[in-house]
Parts: structure tokens; sequence; C-alpha cells
């Protein structure tokens, strides 16, 4: 009879162990949770906000976003939403995108093409608003 070998004496759970991450997709569910929810107050008060001024000016439009309320609001808007993109486009990426080196540049472009887009919105909200 032969000996038993140490693969065969574990446990599935014991062979799973050490075979990839398992802590970031609860974060990564959580923030997609969040950051929805933290957008469906902050759309409604855009929404309308512009909607109450369909026929402003340049100065008013400015004049709005310089307001210190607006500006918080509208900062908070963009970083939710940009965040929000990019983990559900790094989702669909993930399950979708096929083989190692296409999976990692479409992510690393997600990512950038969201923070860049991000940091120009915020840089022409706090130019107006400062």
């Amino acid at each position: 009879m032969s000996q038993p070998t140490l693969r065969t004496l574990r446990s599935p759970l014991g062979r799973a162990r050490g075979m990839g991450s398992a802590k970031g997709g609860t974060h990564h569910w959580w923030m997609q949770r969040v950051t929805s929810v933290a957008l469906l107050p902050l759309t409604l008060w855009l929404v309308f906000s512009l909607a109450r001024m369909p026929d402003s000016t340049w100065q008013q439009a400015t004049a709005w976003i310089g307001r210190p309320f607006n500006a918080v609001l509208l900062l908070a808007f963009l970083a939710a939403a940009f965040h929000h993109t990019a983990s559900g486009l790094q989702v669909v990426i993930e399950d979708y995108v096929r083989g190692e080196m296409a999976r990692m540049g479409s992510l690393l472009a997600v990512k950038g093409i969201c923070a860049l887009l991000w940091l120009a919105g915020s840089l022409a909200v706090l130019r107006i608003a400062v």
C-alpha cells in the first residue's frame, strides 16, 4: 500500500488556501453600493438645480458653481461618479476581457482616464469657486 501524500490528506479548504485573494471582492462590492447610494441624492440635486436655470447666462452659471454649498456638492458628485464608473467598468473588464496583459492594460486605462477626468472636473469647479 502506498503512502498517502500531503495533498490527499488536506481538506478542500486547505487546498484552496493560497490560490488567490478573496479579500478585495467584499470591499469592492460595498464601495459600489456606497457610491450608488451617494449618487442618488447628488444626482437629484444636480438635475433639479440645473433644471431651475435653463436660460442662465455664463456669468450666472459660474456664480452658481462659485457658491460654496454648490461647489462642495459638485466635488462630491464628481468623486462619487468617477469612482463608481471605474468600479463598474473594472467588473466588466474582469469578467469579459481575456488575456492577462489585455485585462491589465484595460484596467489601467480605465482607472487612468477616470482619474484624469475627475481631476479635470474638480480643478474646473475649484477654479470657478475660488
